[in-house]
This record gives structure tokens, C-alpha cells and sequence, in this order.
């Protein structure tokens, strides 16, 4: 996969974060005319015991066939240390390996974890999303940042995330009376596409399928 974008990965942590707001600017918050996407990747990263590496996983999803086309995992040496708010300089590159391993073109991604919603308003999906060019969305299983109010037990249910006075996502119920996820923009999606391609990747379970068939394979990877 040719990159849409480039940085240098190690780097301090200082550098780091000058990164992630420089490249911030450069998220695009609309939705491509025709935004159709037959062919997801869901992408997820996890981090064997020892801490020397990280491992990714690529799941390539027929989102009207409802099935898996490719998996791919990859796996890349950590070169940055553990600092919370750049947690993907950590995850990225070994998630962008698995994806451009890929041989399955793909539309868009869902990443297991945020977008807009972050500190500096770039997490994975955005760093993904700048980065390759593809529209990108964050559907977290857990809140980084920011606040909401009760929603309603059923399936489709939301309610706005906010921080700071800015909304930076969803709080979305995608399956009744189980926990929501979070969801936010990455790139090249606004916040109703990211939510509506959430809820139409989601089939029984409360992740959508690429992202949780990806966090099924990564689980397995970092054991081996």
C-alpha cells in the first residue's frame, strides 16, 4: 500500500506529540461523495509478554456478503516507550504492516480504538487514516476522554462524547443491553458515517465484525 503521509517513528516523546498535532490538521472530517465501502479492514494491535514487540492484525471484511476475505498479522519491534496519549506511536507501525499486507483492496478501516477522540484529537484511527489516505474510523471498547449522558438500552441507541465543550464522538449501544462502544472520526468520514458504518459492520456481537475478528486473531498471535 502506497502511504498517503510519512513521519519518523522513533522519536522522543516531546516530537511525538508535535507530531500528532501537526498531522491532526490534516484530518479531513467529511465523507467522500458515494461513500459506499464494500471491503473493511478491521485493524487491532496487542502486546506480547515481555514487551519487546507489538503485534497487529488485518481482517479484511465483505461488509454485504457478511464475510472474512484475508487475515493477515504482523509483528514489529517497540521502539517507542509507553506514554499514555501516544499509545500509537507504539501501535501504528506494526498495524500499518498487517494492512498493507493485505492483497485485498479495502475502502476503509475500523480501528480498535480512537479517532478524534483523544487529548490532541489524533489517536490510531486518525494516525491510520492520515497516513494511508483510506477513511478511517475509531470504535473504542472503552472511553479515553471526554463525558456522555445515559442512553437508552437498545440497539442503536447514542448519545454525544464530549470533552472540553467539543464533541469527539459517540457513545453507540450496538447491541441491546450490552455495554457501547465509542465511536469517532478518523479521517475522511464525519461522525454519522463512522456511526452508520459501525452499526452496519455489527452483526450479533458488540463489536463490529472486522474489528472483533481482528481482536480474536491478535489474541491468538501474541500467545504463540
Amino acid at each position: 500500500m502506497e502511504h498517503a503521509a510519512s513521519h519518523p517513528w522513533e522519536v522522543s516523546p516531546r516530537r511525538a506529540a508535535a507530531i500528532q498535532r501537526e498531522l491532526a490538521g490534516r484530518v479531513e472530517e467529511e465523507t467522500p461523495p458515494g461513500f459506499d465501502p464494500g471491503v473493511v479492514a478491521g485493524l487491532d494491535a496487542a502486546f506480547p509478554k515481555g514487551g519487546r514487540e507489538c503485534v497487529a492484525a488485518a481482517v479484511a471484511w465483505d461488509v454485504r456478503e457478511r464475510q472474512v476475505l484475508e487475515e493477515r498479522v504482523a509483528r514489529r519491534p517497540l521502539t517507542f516507550p509507553y506514554v499514555p496519549g501516544l499509545l500509537s506511536f507504539r501501535e501504528a507501525p506494526a498495524v500499518l504492516a498487517a494492512l498493507s499486507e493485505l492483497n485485498t483492496p479495502v475502502d476503509a478501516v475500523l480501528c480498535d480504538g480512537h479517532g478524534r477522540a483523544h487529548p490532541r484529537r489524533f489517536g490510531l484511527a486518525c494516525h491510520v487514516g492520515v497516513l494511508t489516505g483510506l477513511p478511517a474510523v475509531g470504535c473504542a471498547k472503552s472511553v479515553l476522554i471526554g463525558a456522555h449522558g445515559e442512553i437508552d438500552p437498545s440497539r442503536g441507541s447514542k448519545a454525544p462524547l464530549e470533552h472540553r465543550g467539543e464533541r469527539v464522538g459517540t457513545v453507540l449501544r450496538t447491541r441491546d443491553g450490552v455495554r457501547p462502544v465509542f465511536v469517532s472520526i478518523g479521517h475522511r468520514v464525519d461522525l454519522s458515517a463512522a456511526e452508520a458504518l459501525v452499526m452496519r459492520c455489527t452483526i450479533g456481537f458488540r463489536l463490529p465484525e472486522p474489528v472483533r475478528r481482528a481482536d480474536r486473531l491478535v489474541s491468538r498471535a501474541r500467545n504463540l
